[in-house]
């Protein structure tokens, strides 16, 4: 039996599922939504908006709008397995081909962008879309500006490796060589979308990645609003690793890597659980270790799609974010 199947027979009603916040961008957080709506009806996704490549950053050049394309992937993610939702999900994914300017703009990008002209609200028009196509939760973006994501790249220069340079732009820092130093976003101090503060506070649990880790997932520890709620929140947190470092950005990365380096960004945030596909780990211990400094345990799950490919399975996480959710407990009552 698939696990899909066998999780919503679990009978769970409205007012016996957890309040789940998904944080991150991309695919990473696709897989994540994809697995989560199979266990809860109350899900709410806060999505990166540093984007600047492809149809999303065209639109946010030409427009100045926030970046829409992984506020569409969340809302694609969202859409049911019945007819209707695997319908508009395919639409609103689908990009035009041509010689002209709607050349790879998709769909959807350009339905919220029309949708934030039209009603001037950001958080109105992307529930007005989930509306649209019968979402399973909610998608918010995390901040009201867009933002530019800049960092500091030791080896940027194959010749010059040991000197370090600021790299700018979310496309150019998810590809850059050289390793990684740190992140940061522009403006310094951006302001976070208040509902978006508003789900981080009132959850269960929150779910960070997985997701390019410099370039989607620490962007949400680098809004002060967004941090502070996250450290204040009573809510459970459980961070999901990648299943293999991504080349440039994290290339060479351990599991324990990634953890430290979320620490150095956010040294007060602390973590309930750290999810990692168990092939994925070739030293436990020393993940352990990383994870109790976070003051996290650490659960290990068949999270991986069976075809070799370095991707979440969205049944298989579903599985595992049950577990979790089961296992460890509740804070008090779910809503």
């Amino acid at each position: 039996m698939k696990a899909s199947l066998r999780l919503n027979r679990l009978g769970r009603k409205r007012g016996t599922q957890p309040k789940v916040v998904a944080l991150g961008g991309g695919m990473g957080l696709s897989a994540s939504l994809a697995g989560l709506r199979r266990i809860t009806g109350d899900l709410t996704a806060v999505v990166t908006v540093a984007d600047d490549g492809g149809s999303s950053g065209r639109l946010r050049d030409e427009l100045g709008v926030l970046p829409p394309g992984d506020l569409r992937k969340a809302l694609a993610a969202l859409c049911g397995d019945d007819d209707w939702g695997q319908t508009w999900a395919r639409v609103i994914q689908h990009r035009f081909q041509s010689k002209g300017d709607l050349h790879e703009h998709a769909v959807g990008n350009l339905l919220i962008v029309a949708l934030w002209e039209q009603l001037g609200d950001h958080v109105q028009a992307l529930d007005l879309v989930g509306k649209l196509l019968g979402a399973h939760g909610r998608v918010l973006p995390m901040s009201a500006v867009p933002l530019e994501l800049q960092a500091l790249v030791r080896g940027h220069d194959p010749e010059r490796p040991d000197e370090v340079d600021t790299v700018r732009g979310q496309a150019t820092v998810a590809l850059t060589p050289g390793e990684v130093q740190s992140v940061h976003v522009v403006p310094h101090d951006p302001p976070a979308v208040p509902e978006a503060v508003a789900a981080v506070l009132d959850a269960d649990w929150v779910v960070l990645g997985p997701g390019s880790w410099f370039s989607s997932v620490i962007p949400h520890l680098l809004v002060p609003e967004l941090l502070d709620a996250l450290v204040q929140t009573k809510a459970r947190k459980v961070l999901s690793l990648n299943l293999a470092p991504q080349p440039g950005e994290t290339d060479g990365f351990s599991p324990q890597r990634h953890l430290e380096v979320l620490a150095r960004h956010a040294p007060k945030l602390a973590l309930d659980v750290v999810l990692a596909d168990d092939a994925a780990v070739p030293d436990r211990e020393s993940l352990t270790d990383a994870a109790k400094r976070l003051g996290a345990t650490v659960e290990l799950a068949p999270v991986a799609r069976q075809d070799g490919t370095p991707r979440h399975d969205p049944e298989h996480l579903a599985t595992a974010y049950d577990r979790i959710f089961r296992m460890h407990g509740r804070i008090g009552p779910w809503r």
